[in-house]
């Protein structure tokens, strides 16, 4: 059972930043993209970023364009979500997904794998 697992949430004033990480355990794929979705109270889960298995393809949605930055160092290692220039509406559960579909599938919102998430608050 492939199984990512998310961390670094927390509790941040408006203008701060956070890092968010995404280890995959388990029986994992040969190669897979990774995406970051959020889901807001209230609200349904949206997509925030997403990066190919080799870093060469990323894409970002426009809320997070410009102040969230996605990485991994090398293929295998966890995925990044520097966030900065935080907001109140960036308040959600962020969660990591993982697919082996063409990395367009996750920013549709399509995956075949999700977290448990974690919990980003941002104070204003």
């Amino acid at each position: 059972q492939v199984q990512p697992v998310e961390s670094g949430g927390g509790l941040v004033q408006a203008g701060g930043s956070l890092r968010l990480s995404c280890a995959v355990s388990g029986r994992t794929f040969s190669a897979y993209g990774t995406a970051w979705f959020r889901q807001a109270p209230g609200k349904e889960r949206e997509f925030v970023a997403a990066i190919s298995w080799s870093g060469e393809t990323i894409y970002y949605s426009d809320a997070v364009k410009g102040r969230f930055t996605i990485s991994r160092d090398v293929a295998k290692s966890p995925v990044y979500l520097q966030m900065n220039s935080l907001n109140a509406e960036d308040t959600a559960v962020y969660y990591c997904g993982v697919s082996r579909s063409a990395l367009g599938r996750l920013r549709d919102g399509v995956f075949e794998y999700l977290g448990r998430g974690t919990q980003v608050t941002v104070s204003s």
